[in-house]
């Protein structure tokens, strides 16, 4: 099977019909998807980490078309983000390995998608809950799409191992009202503006 051993995959999909505030005409759908992998290198250091690289876009194709199928495909996603938690016998650097292999997986699936995959990580135990921000694919300057969404799992991941994870949304945050750049103003196409 190679380099990547998937323990588990995760697939949440939440659906947000207000905040509190009235009901939205339509509800909002963040989704996640995570998979919890081995870690070869976790209790050593290797200076060259190109093959786990290639080895995690091999499983972020796989998991991406999932992804967007959760919330109807890959026309309905408006924000992206991604995040890793690494096992305490790794080290940050094998999380920051998804900054390419998720990030790049997930936009060549969106075509509209100009804006970086914005991204967090973490070494923490299992159980560890990580916050992935996500913002508007298109421009990330549009404040109503700020927002992020949980990962995490309680038996993961274990100390030699690495959760990866993905997650998108069909919109901005419900009930949105402070202003800034909205979606029908973006004119720049530079992933910005």
């Amino acid at each position: 099977m190679g380099l990547l051993k998937i323990r588990k995959k995760l697939l949440n999909v939440e659906t947000i019909y207000h905040e509190g505030g009235p009901v939205a005409s339509e509800p909002l759908l963040q989704a996640s998807v995570a998979v919890v992998i081995n870690n070869p290198y976790a209790g050593r250091y290797v200076e060259d980490l190109s093959d786990l690289v290639e080895a995690s876009k091999e499983i972020a194709k796989d998991i991406v078309p999932e992804l967007l199928d959760a919330v109807g495909g890959a026309d309905k996603v408006e924000t992206y983000g991604k995040g890793a938690i690494v096992g305490l016998n790794g080290e940050l650097e094998h999380g920051a390995v998804w900054h390419e292999a998720g990030g790049w997986s997930l936009r060549a699936m969106l075509p509209k998608a100009k804006a970086l995959v914005p991204a967090a990580k973490a070494v923490a135990a299992a159980g560890y809950r990580l916050p992935i921000p996500v913002h508007n694919i298109e421009a990330c300057y549009v404040r109503s799409h700020f927002s992020s969404v949980e990962v995490g799992a309680l038996d993961a991941p274990r100390p030699d191992e690495l959760f990866y994870a993905l997650a998108v949304g069909t919109g901005g945050r419900i009930h949105e009202r402070l202003g800034g750049l909205r979606v029908e103003d973006i004119s720049v196409h530079d992933g910005q503006r």
